[in-house]
């Protein structure tokens, strides 16, 4: 899996997880800061989140656009400086009347646009270190392993969201509401340390940071073949990348609620505490050291001398240990804060990355892998079946409206297991990991060569659809059953699950 690997590949996807770690440290409690802060409804606050999603995804499209005339290492550099500017405006405390409105709303447009030019384009840069001849048929791993890095930062952004809020209230006496802008202060620092690895690592990637070739790498690029497509070649790939692009709206749409309604749920309806085995799930390092055991036992099986097996063993012994320890010293309860559950899709998407290529990798050698498309309509499918987990969970449930009201009253109790989120993040993982590490390699793979920044930029505007959408089930919340809400997002991936079934063949004619 990591063997083989251009150096430049893990350069960039480091640089990535800082960037990362900051924007799921802002994301994890943002929608809660809306409605502490500012007082907005669910419907108001799913509003301002869907749209911030959509111009964080939709700009990458200009970003790829303007990296295609003027270079990537160009927009990259001036996207992190305008994202760090957007990060200090929103950490700043201004109260909740107009001005502070006005600054978050321009913190909001700053991140979005500095994204715009950061987050496509680095994307782009990490495909074409695929294309130095050697490296070729390393690109889909390559890219799960960046996806994977991309979700280590996230992994640790609910808990450090929690952990300085928590500290800012108790240590500091600062205001529930003032304690939100110390999280998004974490996310200036992240981008620190995110310029850190970028500039300090650039010999690594310097042949992919222009369009224009200048050392002996990019002679080595420079001589790789170079498609020559005609017209129709070219138009056929748009149009098919454009067709996947319509599909994958409603991944994002569904997958994408774990910031918004998923949240509310844990707010609204989830068990506020846990006890014993079940509260371990709550501490980020117990996962972490679940994930060491899980690498460790691909190490342990897949090393081919008796050091690497021996080293193997003892991690997952040292690991195990840990979490008996971490379990005897357990507290009589756990707190279980609403933003914590957004911890559970990074951490299974870095446990499992390894067990998704050791899965496509036997699929290939046996001739049975699916191709791209066909992954990502199956990862619909399973993005439909994450939302029935959570329609069972929601059965006789009040709605949020009668919710609401008894939370009002002080009537309410809150019977749901922290599990059918726990299951339903599980189960989206699935889904993300087949579609949305392959999708990014199909566009990069399939993508007209002299198109690849627009048509990377057109996966974001996808993405910013979807992410604009999920305000849909936001507006939902309130006085209908939990049930018809999630029926809303099942129904919307199946049908796009079937569209992209129908499509088959002429997706995989261009793969």
């Amino acid at each position: 899996m990591f063997e083989n690997q251009p150096k430049g590949l893990y350069a960039l996807a480091l640089a990535n997880t800082g960037e990362r770690f900051g924007y799921y440290t802002m994301l994890a409690v943002f929608v809660l800061f809306l409605q502490a802060n500012f007082g907005f409804s669910a419907a108001v606050a799913g509003q301002i989140y869907g749209g911030f999603l959509a111009f964080v995804y939709f700009l990458p499209l200009m970003g790829g656009a303007m990296a295609d005339k003027f270079g990537f290492g160009k927009m990259v550099t001036i996207g992190i400086a305008i994202m760090f500017l957007g990060y200090v405006l929103l950490a700043l405390p201004m109260g909740k009347g107009t001005m502070a409105l006005v600054a978050m709303f321009g913190a909001l447009a700053l991140i979005s646009f500095g994204t715009g030019l950061f987050k496509g384009n680095l994307q782009v840069m990490v495909g074409n270190l695929y294309d130095v001849p050697g490296f070729q048929d390393k690109r889909d791993a390559g890219f799960s392993i960046f996806y994977m890095a991309i979700n280590i930062g996230a992994l640790f952004a609910p808990s450090a969201a929690v952990a300085i809020m928590n500290w800012a209230q108790t240590s500091l006496g600062v205001s529930v509401e003032d304690s939100y802008h110390y999280a998004f202060g974490i996310a200036c620092l992240s981008l620190v340390v995110s310029m850190a690895i970028y500039f300090g690592t650039r010999s690594t990637f310097s042949h992919v940071l222009d369009n224009k070739k200048k050392d002996d790498k990019a002679a080595a690029v420079a001589s790789a073949p170079v498609e020559n497509l005609s017209k129709q070649e070219t138009r056929d790939r748009i149009v098919a990348l454009c067709l996947v692009f319509a599909v994958v709206i409603f991944f994002w749409m569904a997958f994408h609620q774990n910031g918004l309604t998923l949240t509310l749920f844990a707010k609204e309806f989830t068990a506020k505490t846990a006890t014993g085995v079940q509260s371990m799930a709550f501490d980020v390092w117990n996962l972490v050291l679940c994930i060491f055991i899980v690498y460790a036992l691909f190490g342990l099986f897949q090393s081919k001398t008796t050091r690497g097996k021996a080293i193997s063993a003892g991690v997952i012994v040292l690991a195990a240990a840990g979490l008996v320890w971490k379990y005897l010293t357990l507290p009589a309860t756990t707190n279980v804060e609403p933003p914590i559950f957004q911890q559970f899709n990074p951490c299974f998407v870095v446990a499992l990355t390894p067990v998704s290529i050791a899965l496509f990798g036997w699929l290939a050698r046996t001739g049975k892998e699916p191709s791209a498309p066909r992954k990502i309509a199956y990862g619909m499918l399973v993005a439909a079946i994450g939302f029935i987990i959570m329609a069972i969970g929601s059965w006789n449930l009040p709605t949020p409206a009668e919710q609401q009201a008894a939370i009002s009253a002080g009537t309410a109790t809150y019977p749901a297991s922290p599990n059918w989120l726990i299951s339903t993040y599980l189960v989206l993982t699935f889904g993300e990991l087949l579609l949305s590490p392959m999708g990014i390699s199909f566009v990069s793979k399939v993508a007209p060569p002299k198109y690849k920044g627009m048509m990377m930029g057109g996966w974001f505007a996808a993405t910013a659809i979807g992410n604009y959408l999920t305000s849909i089930p936001a507006s939902l919340w309130g006085g209908l059953p939990l049930t018809v809400v999630w029926g809303v997002i099942i129904g919307l991936c199946v049908l796009a699950a079937v569209f992209m079934f129908a499509i088959m063949k002429r997706l995989e004619k261009v793969s």
